[in-house]
């Protein structure tokens, strides 16, 4: 028997609940610092899993919009206060804008209405992209998003595909199929015998950029050769 976790919260509360039964989890947060693990070599205790490479591409993320939205200046960032994410995004989203001579607005975000307050917001102060922390709220609330975006006709970048299959314009992150794969091979690793303090954590590497074409045309924007032969897939 194991249990699955599939983001942080998840993670936290089946530790509290059993100190027996093995957990694997799937979380963009590192698990070191959120104390579910001693370390990612040897997790100690009865969790180990996949950790999403995600916060730490940041610096990467607006570096591929400004490529694709050469004229951007200003950055809306949506963040949600009540993740972990949140914390990691905070932490480098500025740093890396000011060396790239950005600016950023944060808006904190952790409900759907809070979403449509945020983006209401941008008629009084008009950024030129936006960026969209990982969070499983945003990866839910993916359509609204998108819908947001194209209505107020903003270029969107995220950590996750699904954003940009509803509409968003580019996303840059880890592989969630890859990462769920390892998560399976895990569990068939503790079925077998295996303990999960055995099992060191496993590091996301995998990472896919994804575009959508046909949002970039509504905008107005040319898709770089480059970018588009980088891309991964590209949403016609």
């Amino acid at each position: 028997m194991a249990v699955i976790a599939v983001n942080t919260p998840a993670a936290l509360a089946a530790k509290a609940a059993t100190a027996s039964i093995p957990i694997v989890f799937l979380l963009n947060e590192d698990p070191v610092r959120t104390g579910l693990v001693a370390s990612l070599a040897r997790p100690g205790g009865n969790l180990t899993g996949v950790n999403n490479v995600s916060g730490e591409l940041t610096a990467k993320r607006l570096e591929l919009l400004r490529e694709l939205v050469p004229s951007v200046a200003r950055v809306a960032v949506i963040v949600s206060p009540a993740s972990l994410a949140a914390e990691t995004t905070l932490r480098d989203v500025e740093p890396a804008a000011r060396a790239m001579g950005l600016q950023t607005d944060i808006h904190n975000a952790s409900t759907s209405r809070e979403i449509d307050a945020a983006f209401a917001s941008f008629v009084g102060r008009r950024p030129d992209a936006v960026f969209v922390a990982s969070d499983p709220l945003f990866t839910s609330r993916r359509v609204q998003l998108a819908n947001s975006a194209a209505r107020h006709g903003l270029p969107m970048i995220a950590s996750t595909r699904e954003i940009v299959e509803a509409g968003g314009l580019i996303s840059y992150g880890s592989n969630v199929v890859d990462a769920y794969r390892e998560v399976g091979v895990y569990v068939g690793h503790i079925l077998k015998g295996a303990k999960p303090e055995d099992l060191p954590v496993v590091q996301s590497t995998k990472l896919e950029l994804v575009i959508n074409h046909q949002t970039a045309r509504i905008l107005g924007l040319a898709v770089p050769d480059k970018l588009l032969a980088l891309a991964d897939e590209v949403i016609e």
